[in-house]
């Protein structure tokens, strides 16, 4: 691959990436929850001590919020203001695998392993429905490279950065930062015998730059959480948030002290990655049983190639299995590492093409069978769920297909016609989701419709309350303001504005017969996709109804 064609490619797929950026508005839960944290912190000036909606808060580190209310009070206060901070981080990600990729490699294996990490569909997801793991991936990814790089110069300025990074990825999203560099080089230095590499006195340096960067937030932590134990988060008495933080959270989903239990099955995280990692998981899980082969022809002890990213992917997969409570972007973190020994297979494919042609036969021809799934779906999420995209969504539909079919009768090799396919049908198919699809789809987030609706009609919006109204935190960031949520209706009192389900708000008119309704609206969770809701012709099954009323007596 030449350079313009990478940059090509790769200006393509920021182009894609932006437009869920600044033209998506932002899913309930965590991504609208994080954005409202942000916008709280900045409003009450108060960066160590966090708080969700007036309540104490626990479940993540601040660096995310850090990051999201300074860039929201120097931009104002916007989604994609909220996002910039995390998408600098995808960058970094980036840029630090390609990095990574060009040291143990070369760089054509870095020039594919940048468009395979940006190209799968996880990437595309986390670039504008931010959660703490977006960022999570840029530092990782940044302390892996850069102690990789130490590890060649043995210059300390690298194992210094290499300590900021791990130190900024404790600060997002807790020990894991730590623990995924650790499952990495460990066995490579064992089985290269490099003894030396576990008790240098440098790492005493490194914990220590580690533990005075982390400073700020454990201070935080001390003050609103041990100095008052006894505080109810997720209604469970914390005693110490010093030691939720460090243990409870990260460790505590293995011994059962952590209250979440979720998907706590092995191949939960694997089966997820058949969305996650298209259209290069089934490449990926060739590449792994590879370099597994390779591994064990070579001899453990016998190190002749890179397994950093093997045994970083693997080790922090079996640990990340073994959690009580995994999530499908869990496994997001460790994707760079993906994204590079998928790429060095590709390139090994391409220096043994004569003896794999049978191999990558067959492959090639099960994507074709992918892309032409993806290539009618594309098709259908542009003209069915919510009308029709019109000339734009054919085009990029008719365009996506002229331009795959073109690349099939050129004169490259499978493996060039593979990944060239491959790229242009996901920048197509994420073109249609991020311009279209996702745009329509959080119209039935009602938080954020309602917030939409208030402006358009200038309503005094932030005198409203909610009343058995299931909480949407997009309503409280769009909406600039902390609502009060009121459970017993004997606490409403005339003349104040209400959000509520349909059935409750009836019930209301009992008690304020003289109430105006001042919009109607229907809601859906928006991140529980049903064939029911897809389908507009039964659709208002999945709905629920909800009003914003005037109280009056």
């Amino acid at each position: 691959m030449n350079k313009n064609t990478f940059w090509l490619l790769l200006f393509a797929l920021f182009g894609v990436h932006l437009i869920g950026v600044f033209s998506i508005p932002l899913m309930d839960i965590d991504a609208s929850q994080y954005a409202s944290i942000s916008r709280e912190m900045l409003e009450r000036n108060s960066f160590l001590q966090i708080y969700d909606l007036g309540k104490d808060y626990l479940d993540k580190p601040p660096m995310l919020f850090w990051l999201s209310a300074l860039s929201m009070k120097i931009f104002g206060i916007y989604d994609w203001a909220y996002r910039l901070p995390s998408f600098i981080f995808l960058m970094i990600a980036l840029y630090a695998t390609f990095k990574f990729a060009q040291l143990k490699y070369n760089q054509t294996v870095a020039y594919l392993a940048v468009l395979i990490l940006a190209s799968c569909q996880a990437f595309f997801l986390i670039a504008h429905d931010i959660r703490t793991d977006t960022m999570l991936m840029g530092w990782v990814a940044l302390s892996i490279w850069l102690i990789a790089k130490w590890e060649s110069s043995n210059a300390w300025p690298d194992f210094v950065w290499a300590m900021v990074a791990i130190a900024g990825g404790m600060m997002t999203k807790g020990p894991i930062a730590l623990v995924v560099p650790v499952l990495a080089f460990a066995p490579q230095w064992f089985f290269e015998k490099k003894w030396a590499y576990f008790f240098k006195p440098i790492y005493l340096v490194g914990i220590l730059i580690i533990g005075i960067l982390l400073i700020p937030m454990s201070w935080g932590l001390y003050q609103q959480f041990d100095l008052q134990p006894g505080k109810l988060i997720n209604n469970i008495p914390i005693q110490s948030g010093l030691r939720f933080y460090y243990w409870t959270q990260s460790f505590g989903r293995y011994t059962g002290e952590n209250y979440y239990h979720e998907m706590s099955y092995p191949t939960f995280l694997l089966e997820n990655m058949l969305w996650s990692f298209l259209p290069w998981i089934f490449i990926f899980i060739w590449a792994f049983v590879a370099k597994l082969i390779n591994i064990f022809k070579e001899g453990l002890f016998k190190v002749q190639t890179e397994r950093i990213s093997f045994f970083g992917f693997l080790l922090t997969y079996l640990v990340l299995s073994r959690s009580q409570a995994q999530l499908p972007h869990y496994i997001f973190v460790v994707f760079p590492l993906a994204a590079t020994l998928t790429a060095a297979h590709f390139a090994s494919l391409l220096e043994h093409a004569d003896r794999l042609h049978k191999w990558i036969k067959c492959f090639f021809g099960f994507h074709l069978f992918i892309f032409l799934i993806l290539l009618i779906a594309m098709g259908l999420i542009s003209n069915i769920p919510f009308g029709k995209m019109g000339i734009l969504g054919v085009m990029i539909v008719f365009g996506t297909f002229i331009i795959m079919l073109k690349i099939g009768f050129n004169h490259q090799n499978l493996i060039q016609k593979w990944i060239a396919m491959s790229l242009v049908l996901m920048i197509g198919l994420n073109l249609i989701l991020n311009s279209f699809f996702y745009p329509h789809l959080l119209q039935y987030q009602w938080g954020y419709a309602l917030v939409k609706e208030a402006k358009k009609n200038k309503w005094e919006i932030k005198k409203a309350a909610l009343y058995k109204i299931p909480n949407s935190n997009a309503f409280h960031f769009y909406g600039q303001h902390v609502f009060p949520v009121i459970q017993d209706s004997s606490l409403l009192k005339a003349g104040q504005w209400v959000v509520a389900d349909s059935i409750p708000a009836q019930k209301l008119l009992l008690d304020f017969p003289n109430s105006s309704i001042l919009y109607h609206g229907n809601r859906f969770h928006v991140t529980l996709l049903t064939l029911e809701f897809l389908n507009p012709t039964t659709r208002n099954r999945e709905l629920t109804p909800y009003v914003l009323m005037e109280l009056k007596k």
